[in-house]
């Protein structure tokens, strides 16, 4: 079934390459016609849900341009050339709260946008570890504060939190504890 619906690159054009991502036009053979694809590539990410000694966990607000509005996520970042999700997690999180992690446990992929975006975000929880401060890019803005898992889910049923990973992690970690 999967040979059946598979569509084949037949020609690539770049349209824009830039600092986090590119956008490609494609040609597609399609059942044997062609077909114009637009495609964004991205580098991908991860996300990760730190627990702190109280059962909360750590959230940032931040301005998202792309939204035009805050939003409250878990902490995420993308990843740089060559580097592995989990070497990602342990720096964002470092980066956007100040503390490291110790016990990651690797949730499992979101694919955000599979119609035309290469994105994958891998999905990360650990246990908040020792404070070694905060560093911010140079155009972040981000606010910490903290939550509890039945916290978040409320704001996720109310519409409040709508960020795509945010809303699987809180479950998927809801589920996470349920089962262990």
């Amino acid at each position: 079934m999967d040979e059946e619906l598979k569509e084949t690159c037949i020609s690539s054009e770049y349209l824009y390459k830039g600092k986090i991502l590119n956008m490609r036009h494609d040609k597609a053979l399609v059942g044997g016609e062609v077909f114009d694809r637009e495609v964004v590539e991205h580098p991908g990410g991860v996300g990760i849900a730190l627990e702190d000694e109280k059962g909360r966990f750590y959230l940032v607000s931040q301005w998202r341009y792309g939204q035009n509005k805050v939003m409250k996520e878990f902490p995420a970042g993308k990843k740089e050339k060559g580097e592995e999700p989990l070497v990602t997690a342990k720096r964002e999180i470092v980066e956007e709260t100040g503390f490291e992690g110790e016990g990651f446990v690797h949730l499992g992929s979101l694919v955000p946008t599979p119609a035309y975006d290469t994105e994958v975000i891998e999905l990360f929880y650990a246990k908040q570890g020792k404070f070694v401060g905060q560093h911010f890019d140079e155009d972040e803005n981000v606010l910490v504060s903290r939550m509890t898992l039945d916290e978040i889910i409320a704001d996720i049923m109310s519409g409040k939190i709508d960020d795509a990973k945010t809303v699987a992690m809180a479950f998927m970690i809801r589920e996470m504890k349920r089962n262990s």
